[in-house]
């Protein structure tokens, strides 16, 4: 498919002799392009329909590279890669190819990395300061969505913002993040109004006073005071202004024409600037109009039923019989599956916005008074909570149960989304069990393990369904409702060579040993599904794995501080014989898994079938 003005942008500054009619034709030529990509590549597509004219507007009035445009999230820059010369879609999303956010390495555009929500604020008032002690005449135009408002960081921020700083921030109301926006802040920023009639009157009353002798400055603080008083019975207190941030708003962010105009007279403030546009989420495609959630990420149709599915099935079960079984997300209710939840139990299911710390010590909370809490979050996103699960959880020994989505490797999302640094965060923390559900069996047996422990736990598990080999070639190691360690072969018939794995890593285990078993090598696996407390893995492979004569551990995950290198200290401690019985892990080795060039990322981080089975062997 051809697009006669779309095929002819290579750069920014292509954008420059095109008329407001070219910029319309351009903006549907552009929208017609992200259908069709998605529909064939997959990718985020509501949020991207969403900003065509507001993107073609920034990069008409600003000149990138050198002005800094920075996407929070970057979810929504697709728009800006294609505009940026990265118009070729055939690879994104794919390990190695385009990301499907913000990437410094990928383009000179792109000055700040992201993938996760609520930094673009913090990170642009960094560029604008820097420019202001380099001496640079760059402005910065910071990209964020009211979703991401929720985040406690950008208030932060905006906080830390002084008002003389070539600074523009350009909110984009368009009421989604990927749930419905949740909170007071959301619900302010779609009640602020500042008539542009108003704007215009208080530009030109203050411009009449300073030139007025003698009296002119006195009567412009009178005047002030009195519009103040005035605006805050009428307008109410804008919060930006407040900040001594200077507000353009609100601006209907698909008129490429109004964001243009507004764009321009935030410029030539030279001042720290808000533009306050509402957009459409899914503009110009009227499924994605009506269901702007569903269609924020578009993928390949997969398994119907997943992890997060079973668990959200499960815990609506249990909350049945437990009256005091809540539910919290932070914004992903869809993601984790907990909307179901929401639908049953409305009054016991809590959506607090993007902001994992508070999802955390909120659900702490909620367990220090008597309830039973299972708060959802992806892997990548738990990394935010770090100190809520050590300080607020852990220290206090309160039963907050920590349900980790996203386990493991993301190939779509890439490095931002990797679910790979959980468990060695996690392990060392006091007080902390550990649970990694080896099938939908043992999941909804882990959930009600934890419903009924009273110690804080966190059960990770993959985007994915369960691998029907579990169930068919392992068998638990103890007759219980949850067994710490599965494997495949039976006690006493202990194998030459010996996987130990645990999470959705098994399978490429299992088509590593079909290799090896194709080479007449006798190998067995261990399956994990208890990582910590340690001690029945570490039993397990004492008793089932002393006559082998290799060890080979397998974690889809970072080898520093991992499961594999606790198992080998933990296993030294209790005496095992490391010289009849050698020892070795395959992990992440100390790095982001970013590949370079397109690739199976697997093999790239060394966790293969082929490269397992060739480091099994390798000794």
């Amino acid at each position: 498919m051809t697009y006669p003005i779309l095929d002819q942008i290579k750069s920014p500054d292509d954008l420059t002799d095109l008329s407001d009619k070219e910029i319309s034709a351009l903006a549907a030529e552009i929208r017609e392009f992200l259908i069709k990509s998605a529909g064939e590549h997959g990718g985020h597509l509501a949020s991207n329909l969403g900003v065509v004219e507001l993107t073609l507007a920034i990069h008409s009035v600003f000149d990138s590279p050198h002005d800094h445009i920075i996407f929070d999230v970057g979810h929504q820059a697709y728009v800006h890669k294609i505009i940026t010369g990265r118009g070729d879609f055939s690879n994104l999303r794919i390990p190695g190819g385009l990301s499907g956010f913000t990437l410094r390495r990928e383009s000179a555009h792109d000055p700040f990395g992201a993938g996760h929500s609520s930094t673009s604020v913090s990170a642009s008032l960094g560029f604008a300061e820097a420019d202001a002690l380099k001496g640079s005449d760059a402005y910065t135009v910071c990209v964020i969505g009211d979703g991401a408002y929720t985040g406690g960081m950008v208030h932060e921020a905006l906080n830390n913002c002084r008002p003389d700083l070539p600074l523009i921030i350009v909110l984009n109301e368009n009421g989604m993040s990927i749930s419905l926006n949740k909170g007071t802040f959301a619900a302010y920023l779609s009640r602020v109004r500042v008539s542009r009639g108003y704007r215009r009157w208080k530009a030109g009353t203050n411009t009449f006073l300073s030139h007025i002798p003698l009296i002119g400055r006195l009567m412009q603080k009178l005047f002030s005071l009195i519009k103040a008083g005035i605006k805050k019975l009428v307008y109410r207190n804008n919060y930006f202004e407040e900040l001594g941030l200077y507000y353009i708003g609100p601006v209907d962010g698909n008129d490429y024409k109004k964001v243009k105009e507004a764009l321009e007279r935030a410029k030539q403030l030279g001042k720290t600037a808000v533009v306050h546009v509402k957009t459409v989420k899914g503009k110009g495609y009227e499924p994605a109009e009506k269901s702007p959630d569903g269609y924020h990420s578009v993928a390949s149709s997969g398994a119907k039923s997943t992890y997060h599915s079973e668990f959200a099935s499960e815990l609506i079960r249990c909350a049945e019989n437990d009256d005091r079984i809540v539910a919290v997300t932070a914004a992903m209710g869809i993601g984790t599956g907990l909307d179901s939840f929401g639908a049953v139990y409305p009054d016991r299911y809590f959506d607090v916005g993007i902001a994992e710390e508070h999802a955390l010590t909120f659900s702490a909370g909620l367990a220090a008074n008597g309830l039973s809490p299972f708060v959802a979050i992806y892997s990548t996103f738990l990394q935010r909570g770090y100190d809520s699960i050590l300080h607020d959880i852990a220290l206090q020994g309160l039963p907050v149960r920590i349900m980790i989505d996203r386990a493991g490797l993301s190939l779509g999302d890439g490095a931002t989304h990797h679910g790979i640094f959980d468990v060695a965060f996690l392990s060392h923390i006091p007080n902390m069990i550990l649970l990694a559900p080896a099938n939908y069996d043992t999941l909804r047996s882990a959930i009600g393990y934890a419903a009924a422990s009273e110690s804080p736990i966190a059960i990770r598990y993959p985007n994915s369904g369960e691998c029907a080999e579990i169930s068919d070639s392992f068998k638990p190691l103890k007759e219980d409702p949850y067994s710490p360690v599965w494997t495949d072969f039976a006690i006493g018939d202990t194998p030459k060579y010996i996987f130990v794995t645990y999470g959705k890593i098994v399978e490429k285990v299992i088509a590593a040993k079909k290799l090896l078993g194709d080479k007449g090598v006798d190998v067995g696996i261990i399956l994990v599904t208890t990582i910590k407390p340690y001690a029945p893995m570490v039993d397990a492979i004492r008793s089932l794995a002393r006559n082998s004569a290799r060890i080979l551990f397998v974690e889809e995950g970072i080898r520093n501080g991992g499961a594999g290198e606790i198992c080998q200290s933990e296993l030294y401690r209790a005496g095992f014989d490391f010289s009849a019985t050698d020892y070795d892990i395959a992990a992440i080795d100390d790095n982001f898994a970013i590949p370079e060039s397109v690739c199976d990322l697997y093999d790239y981080v060394g966790l293969s079938p082929e490269k397992l089975a060739e480091k099994m062997l390798n000794q």
